[in-house]
């Protein structure tokens, strides 16, 4: 808490995920600004894509993405707090879109090209995350960074 009795973003950010550790919850699936506001910290978002980019690199990419026409929702799925001081971080975005994959795929540059994409017909059905609306005509794709 700052020193005017606000809470940070990482607080806030902190207390929407909960115990990150309990793996009886699913993972929480928090939006681009609930992931994004606050966060200087590149070990949180594409770790090991070369060059090391800035989270805030990222926020603009995603911010654009889910301005596009056929981009109804943009989530992150937290997966991990190795730090107790850092910030929470991820290995997957996930877009709630009407595009294609391949449409999709054109959106990212190739210094932040996910590993590997992934496409479901609903979010929070096979991977054990939080369910995030997927509106008939849609799908979501998932971008996974190794």
């Amino acid at each position: 808490m700052r020193n005017d009795g606000r809470v940070t973003p990482r607080e806030r950010l902190l207390a929407r995920i909960g115990d990150i550790n309990d793996f009886d919850r699913p993972r929480p699936m928090v939006t681009l600004r609930e992931f994004f506001e606050g966060n200087d910290d590149p070990a949180s978002i594409g770790y090991n894509l070369p060059g090391e980019p800035e989270p805030a690199e990222f926020y603009r990419l995603l911010t654009a993405i889910a301005a596009k026409p056929a981009v109804l929702d943009v989530r992150i799925e937290v997966k991990d707090l190795e730090d107790p001081d850092g910030w929470p971080s991820t290995d997957s975005i996930w877009i709630v879109t009407t595009a294609s994959l391949e449409t999709a795929r054109t959106w990212f540059p190739d210094h932040l090209a996910p590993d590997e994409w992934y496409e479901r017909a609903a979010i929070g059905v096979e991977e054990p995350v939080e369910p995030v609306p997927v509106p008939p005509g849609a799908h979501a794709l998932c971008a996974w960074y190794d």
